[in-house]
Formats: C-alpha cells, structure tokens, sequence
C-alpha cells in the first residue's frame, strides 16, 4: 500500500493554504477517520462510532473521495482503522490544548508502530515525489502510516496550528484550517452558525433585560403585551 505525498505543504501566492492541492491528501483522510470513528460530541449531541457490523461502510465512506473505484474496507481493515484514528485523535486534542511536545511524542510513537518510511516514486507521467509505505503491504497499514506521516509534517512545519479541534458548545470533532488567514475555530458551517445563533439570543436576552439610563425598563418591556 502505498501512499501520495507529492506537494505536501505548500501555500500559494494569496497566502491561503491549498488543502486539495498542495497538502498531502492522508491529512484530509486522518480528519475524516477522527470524525467517523471515534465518540464524542458532534454538532450538538453526543457521537457515538458505529458498531462494529457497521464498521467497514462506514471507515469506506469516509475515504472513498480518496479512493476512487476502489473496493469496500473489510471488517478487519476497518477494526484496524478504527485504532489508528484513536490515536490520531489524541494528535489533534494535543495541538489544540497547546502540548506540542505531547503531541510530537504521540505522531513519533505512531510513526514507529506503523512502520511508516517513506519511498520516491514516480508514476502515470507525474515527476519523481514521496509515497509513505507501512512496515505491512496493506491497506490499513499504508493508511495509518501515511496518516502518521502528514500529520508529523504539520507538526514539523509553521502549519502545526492549523490542525484543530471544534471550538462549539458540545462538539469535539475536529478540522484543518486552510484558510488564508488561518482563523477557522469550527470543524463546519452548522458550528458556525450554531454559536452565532446562540450569540444573537443572548444578546437579545440581555437587550431585554437591561434597562435604559434613566432607570426605566427597556423599550423592549414596554412593548410586552398585557397579560
């Protein structure tokens, strides 16, 4: 198994860093496997992973933009899968309290379990560039050692705080921020616009209840209707 890290990180002339195109594709797949995989908090209510018969669609669900037209996971693949986004997952809460030395000790230690070694190649035209390689010829094997990989290059890098965990009330899921000014605090729009829908109630809460400075009721008491 064998996987792409040509362009691993690179930012473009605006500044904004290019996730699709020029970040290595096994960080992308290391999100998505944290956020299907492992419990939590998701968008507002607790997240539970699948049970184990639902294992296998869903671990393929979460890579198949990466692997197109590729088989199914099997269950023992997805059981595989499923550990290495554990402990990707403590990668990810490790940057966002701010222990970087925790969180590089954490990818060494992934880096040395999976084999991880990386490997140029060159194929289908394009030039010479690193595949990363698992100590087993696998698919999960390849996979966690390349996840392990793209994350230590975030980490080695000035990127290490683009790598994120939900700042929302009751999510934990978490993102790559590859926004150009690097300011991204939620691992979706529904997050988003959660906190904002709730920062506008409170507002009009204490809009309601303050009063105005002459010591009278708001204008907003006034208008209550008679009960």
């Amino acid at each position: 198994m064998q996987m792409d890290s040509y362009q691993l990180i690179r930012k473009s002339i605006t500044g904004q860093v290019n996730f699709s195109s020029h970040m290595d594709i096994v960080v992308t797949v290391a999100v998505r496997l944290v956020n299907a995989l492992t419990p939590g908090q998701a968008h507002g209510r607790p997240f539970d992973p699948p049970p184990e018969q639902e294992l296998p669609e869903a671990v393929t669900e979460a890579m198949r933009p990466y692997r197109p037209g590729a088989r199914d996971v099997t269950l023992d693949e997805a059981v595989e899968l499923r550990e290495a986004a554990l402990a990707l997952r403590e990668v990810f809460d490790a940057v966002a309290d701010e222990r970087l030395d925790d969180a590089a000790a954490l990818v060494n230690s992934l880096l040395l379990s999976t084999g991880a070694r990386p490997w140029l190649d060159r194929h289908d035209g394009e030039p010479w560039h690193l595949h990363f390689h698992g100590a087993e010829d696998t698919l999960a094997a390849g996979w966690a050692a390349g996840c392990a990989t793209g994350l230590a290059v975030v980490l080695g890098s000035d990127l290490v705080g683009r790598l994120g965990v939900c700042t929302a009330d009751r999510c934990d899921r978490v993102y790559v921020d590859t926004s150009k000014n690097g300011t991204r605090r939620f691992c979706s729009t529904a997050c988003q616009n959660r906190v904002k829908a709730a920062a506008f109630r409170a507002r009009q809460a204490d809009d309601a209840s303050e009063p105005d400075r002459a010591g009278r009721p708001s204008r907003a008491s006034h208008h209550q209707p008679p009960r």
